[in-house]
């Protein structure tokens, strides 16, 4: 596990650590993540929870109150919802994007695979994220967990981040190359 300048150099990386911390000495880390990946799509279906994470008018003890009962709502295991109230507790709600991405990178490499960022300007089907996946692991060394992003703004191609790695064969940076290369 990283322990310098990595996961834990970041606020939402402590966060992180914490709570996989106490999901491993509690042998909840699969429980936990499930909890996890329901918040990250209720982040992503939900509208309102999104601006209930993002808005810093919202006190402390309503985000509590709505985190409880949306932890009641999502069936989440009793670590996670314990969490989201030390979350709001301490006024950091803001940082569960970031520390559900955090504790996704902690528990693969405790698993002993890696996780990469993809970003596609359309959706993947499931034969180009096992292609994609076949790809990465022969350059890793290791299985690779996806987290998939859709940003039509690339125009086209992919991104990817694979550790320390950055690889950007999408259509609008290799635009912009040419762009630089024709100003001379």
């Amino acid at each position: 596990m990283e322990t310098s300048g990595g996961i834990r150099a970041s606020l939402a990386g402590r966060y992180a650590s914490a709570l996989f911390g106490l999901a491993r000495d509690q042998r909840q880390i699969d429980a936990v993540g499930r909890s996890l990946d329901a918040l990250a799509s209720a982040l992503v279906d939900s509208r309102e929870f999104a601006e209930l994470v993002e808005r810093p008018v919202v006190s402390r003890t309503e985000a509590g109150k709505a985190f409880a009962g949306l932890a009641a709502q999502l069936g989440l295991d009793p670590i996670t919802s314990n969490f989201l109230g030390v979350l709001s507790r301490n006024g950091r709600k803001n940082e569960l994007r970031a520390v559900i991405r955090a504790y996704r990178r902690l528990a693969a490499d405790h698993r002993g695979e890696t996780s990469a960022e993809v970003i596609t300007a359309r959706p993947l089907n499931d034969d180009q994220v096992g292609a994609l996946k076949q790809q990465l692991r022969s350059r890793a060394g290791r299985d690779v967990n996806l987290e998939t992003q859709v940003d039509p703004q690339i125009l086209g191609g992919i991104v990817v981040k694979l550790g320390s790695q950055r690889i950007d064969a999408s259509i609008r940076t290799k635009l912009n190359r040419l762009a630089q290369a024709m100003k001379g």
